[in-house]
């Protein structure tokens, strides 16, 4: 049955992990989505709309992927229940493409041949029919087409190649094809995909000899090697933390002379007053003591984005997946626990590719201990303050390392005892992951990327923090106080109140009570701290001999006690260091842990869990180093 023509019909992207549907998705509708090069990157159904070369609007979906239909982790569900017409505000597809990397047909079929047998249309999208090319394979389209009746075409969609043509093949009515070929009476339907497969490979996918190897076998025979690939992949993650500090140092000063330039605008155009405190210090100095770090945070997304292009993400998985095992975990749960360190919100998301129920909640759990890109902006103001700037760049790195070391093999211990409380899972699988080939880096998914987290960035800069600081300038200025003293002012200000109450609470770790302040407000974001610090400590020292000097990790170093002792020592860096590694992110992670985990008790225990073992692993840190003489 033919659709009205101005009635949008609903197309569904569907395919294994690799397949490259988001690629496609986006090079049908222009959108903007992630690609990434490893599993588990759309664990949501993304919509966008494009038209034929027939002027017919279409509405196409982007399913996760899936090996099966078998439903038995949560994304599969979702592509079930969509191809099912059982999604909310969702109509069931009028025709699937299913989307197959053409250099791995025999695993990608299986997928085809059971979206097929549900009764719906389908084309079948040969996928990086130039990687299956370069591999020595030799694919004849019209065969496959015949032999499954419906239509087949080849295409590589990272290049735009084909995508007309599949464009062209969305035609309705679209015949659907015949199950019957390859299910027959008394032969398991398992076994009945497999041997059609089997023969239809035979006829239309001529294989290269079996000795000859691919560039990627060959990759992956030093990348893989049980003691080189441990030294490529350590050395890997040492480059891009050098890549953080080193390469950001020109942006960053670019930045730091624009806010001081800024700032002193400003100072000249306006009279001493609150005025002016409110645009230098609480606005300028708060905004831009967290913006000076965008340069390294891009740096970090760009790092993360390489990999996840080149196909080496997999081959970090399939190396880890022998110390998560030592974990309780499997090799999947690498995939969210790396994509964590962007951001624990969509790691915690993608958890939904984990089949079994009880590893994934203890990955939920954990994955908030592997350092975001939020906190990034607090180690890169403590670690360089800690080392001193003429110690050499090279201990930076080295540091920042030993920090993301610490957080992951932190996790790795909880998890391994919250999976053995949790007892054997019912649901648990045996680990597949897919290798896909190395490719070159897909530049203008990875710029987009980067530059869609860098606007986001900027985007939270200018609206919550730019917020806080606003409310955090206020809460330290007012009340007034009649002394001249800028230390007796803010002690007579709301937010000096309120450090009062917070100092007992963490003098133990080294803190004063504006430390613990600006702790405080970065539970609604960790890049406020810096904000908070840069306001909160506006007062110390020479009022505008302070404020020309401009450096916030020069106030740091400055601060004092009421007794004259130096405030930020080598040992309360360390303490503060170790809170943040421990402490949860931000309460919007919270939230995301409820809704995913189906519990609010499991999101409230995991806050406080989190919360508590950062004060104590920051007490032991801080007096255990008092107790041997270190501070």
């Amino acid at each position: 049955m033919s659709l009205p023509s101005d009635l949008a019909a609903t197309i569904a992207l569907i395919g294994n992990p690799n397949a490259g549907k988001t690629t496609l998705f986006n090079a049908l509708t222009g959108e903007n989505q992630r690609v990434g090069n490893y599993s588990g990157v759309t664990v949501e159904v993304k919509a966008g709309t494009f038209f034929t070369p027939h002027g017919r609007k279409l509405r196409v979906l982007d399913l996760p992927g899936c090996y099966s239909l078998r439903a038995g982790s949560p994304d599969e569900r979702v592509a079930v229940a969509a191809l099912a017409g059982e999604l909310p505000g969702e109509p069931r597809p009028d025709l699937v493409v299913c989307v197959v990397d053409a250099s791995n047909l025999e695993r990608h079929l299986q997928l085809v041949l059971q979206v097929v047998e549900l009764g719906l249309p389908c084309v079948l999208a040969l996928n990086m029919i130039d990687v299956a090319e370069r591999s020595g394979l030799r694919l004849d389209p019209a065969k496959l087409a015949d032999a499954l009746g419906l239509p087949v075409v080849a295409l590589q969609a990272s290049a735009g190649k084909g995508v007309l043509e599949l464009k062209q093949a969305l035609r309705f009515p679209l015949p659907h094809a015949v199950a019957a070929r390859w299910l027959a009476p008394g032969v398991a339907p398992e076994t009945a995909r497999r041997d059609f497969i089997n023969r239809l490979c035979e006829l239309a996918a001529r294989r290269p000899e079996a000795h000859q190897l691919t560039v990627s076998d060959r990759a992956d025979g030093v990348l893989l090697h049980p003691l080189y690939g441990w030294v490529f992949f350590l050395g890997i993650l040492l480059a891009g933390f050098w890549a953080i500090f080193g390469l950001a140092r020109i942006p960053m000063g670019w930045i730091e002379l624009g806010q001081g330039a800024l700032g002193a605008w400003v100072r000249s155009l306006l009279a001493q007053g609150d005025l002016r405190s409110l645009l230098v210090d609480g606005v300028i100095g708060g905004v831009g003591g967290v913006v000076m770090f965008l340069p390294q945070i891009a740096l970090l997304f760009l790092f993360i984005g390489l990999l996840e292009s080149t196909g080496y993400m997999a081959r970090a998985a399939y190396l880890m997946d022998g110390v998560m095992a030592r974990a309780g975990l499997s090799g999947k749960a690498f995939l969210p626990l790396f994509s964590s360190y962007a951001c624990a919100i969509p790691g915690v998301m993608a958890t939904r590719t984990i089949h079994s129920a009880k590893e994934r909640l203890v990955t939920i759990f954990v994955a908030p201990w592997m350092s975001c890109s939020a906190r990034l902006p607090v180690y890169l103001l403590i670690v360089p303050l800690l080392l001193h700037e003429d110690e050499g760049s090279w201990k930076q790195p080295l540091v920042l390392f030993g920090i993301y070391t610490l957080g992951t093999l932190s996790a790795f211990v909880v998890a391994r005892v919250l999976r053995g409380r949790l007892g054997p899972d019912a649901t648990a699988a045996h680990f597949l992951l897919e290798m896909p080939p190395y490719r070159l880096p897909q530049w203008r998914y990875i710029m987009r990327h980067v530059l869609e987290r860098a606007w986001a960035f900027v985007q939270k800069a200018g609206t919550l923090i730019l917020g806080l600081s606003i409310l955090l300038w206020a809460l330290s200025t007012y009340p007034k106080s009649s002394g001249a003293d800028g230390a007796e002012k803010l002690a007579h200000s709301a937010m000096g109140r309120m450090g009062v109450v917070l100092e007992p609470l963490v003098r133990p770790l080294g803190f004063d009570g504006r430390i613990g302040t600006a702790i405080l407000t970065s539970f609604s974001a960790r890049e406020v701290f810096n904000a908070s610090l840069a306001i909160l400590f506006r007062v110390e020292g020479a009022g505008d001999d302070q404020a020309q000097r401009g450096m916030l990790r020069a106030q740091l170093a400055a601060a004092k006690w009421p007794d004259g002792r130096p405030l930020f020592t080598p040992l309360a860096m360390i303490s503060l260091l170790v809170f943040y590694i421990y402490a949860l992110q931000c309460l919007p992670t919270v939230a995301v842990v409820a809704r995913e985990s189906g519990s609010w008790r499991w999101a409230l225990g995991q806050l406080g869990f989190m919360t508590a073992f950062a004060w104590c692993a920051s007490l032991l840190i801080y007096q255990g180093g008092r107790l041997l003489g270190l501070g």
